[in-house]
C-alpha cells in the first residue's frame, strides 16, 4: 500500500441527493452497503470500476467524487524515501 489516502465526497453527495441512504447508493452502484460504509469511512479504496459507478450515480466526474490526499514532503521524509535520502 502506498500510504496515500483517497478522500471522497460520497456522504455529502448522498445528502445533496435527497438524503439517499447507503443502501440506495449501494443498490444503484451494484455494490454492498458494507462497501459503501468502508469507502465513506476511508477504510477501503474502491476499484476504478466501482469508483466510476459511484460517480455516475451522482452524475459527477470521478475527480469530483474522489481525490488523492497527497503526502506532504515532511511525511515523505519520514518514510522510506526520507530514510534513503538521509543515508546518502
Amino acid at each position: 500500500m502506498s500510504g496515500t489516502a483517497i478522500r471522497n465526497s460520497l456522504r455529502r453527495l448522498r445528502f445533496e441527493a435527497g438524503e439517499m441512504t447507503q443502501q440506495e447508493l449501494a443498490d444503484r452502484a451494484r455494490i454492498t452497503r458494507q462497501t459503501v460504509i468502508a469507502i465513506e469511512a476511508g477504510k477501503y479504496a474502491p476499484s476504478l470500476e466501482v469508483a466510476f459507478r459511484l460517480a455516475r450515480v451522482f452524475g459527477q466526474r470521478l475527480e469530483d467524487v474522489f481525490s488523492l490526499d497527497e503526502p506532504t514532503v515532511d511525511a515523505m521524509q519520514q518514510g522510506e524515501f526520507g530514510r534513503k535520502m538521509n543515508e546518502t
